[in-house]
C-alpha cells in the first residue's frame, strides 16, 4: 500500500501495521504459541480499528479519546512483542516493534496537539 499525499498517515499505518501483526500471529499459531499469539492479535488489530473510529468521533473529546484507546493498544502491542523478542522459539520480530514504535510516537503527537487546540478554544 504506497502513502497519498491526501491520506491520513496514523490511518494508513496502523492498518499496515495490523497486516504485518496478523501475519506474524499466523507464525505464532504453527508454533503452538497460542496466547501471546491471541493477545497480540487482539491488541496489534485494535490499534488501528480505534484510529478508524476516532476518524468518525463524535466530539473533539471523543476524537482524543478513542486515539488514546489506540495508544494504550499499541502500548500493549509493544509488551507482547517484547515478550515475543525476548522468549526463546519465538520468530524475529524487531521491525515490528520498531512500527509499533513509530505509531506510538505519531498517536502521541496527535494527542498532545489535539488536547492543546481543545483547550485553546476553551480559552
Amino acid at each position: 500500500m504506497e502513502f497519498n499525499r491526501g491520506e491520513n498517515l496514523i490511518v494508513k499505518l496502523s492498518f499496515e501495521f495490523a497486516l504485518k501483526i496478523i501475519e506474524y500471529c499466523d507464525k505464532l499459531e504453527v508454533l503452538k504459541k497460542y496466547v501471546i499469539s491471541r493477545q497480540l492479535l487482539k491488541a496489534g488489530t485494535s490499534i488501528g480499528a480505534n484510529v478508524r473510529e476516532a476518524q468518525d468521533a463524535d466530539s473533539k473529546a471523543d476524537f482524543i479519546h478513542k486515539k488514546k484507546i489506540a495508544a494504550k493498544e499499541a502500548g500493549e502491542s509493544d509488551y507482547w512483542l517484547l515478550l515475543c523478542k525476548h522468549s526463546k522459539g519465538y520468530p524475529p520480530c524487531d521491525d515490528l516493534i520498531q512500527d509499533c514504535e513509530v505509531i506510538r510516537k505519531i498517536l502521541s503527537k496527535i494527542i498532545a496537539t489535539s488536547k492543546r487546540k481543545a483547550a485553546e478554544i476553551k480559552s
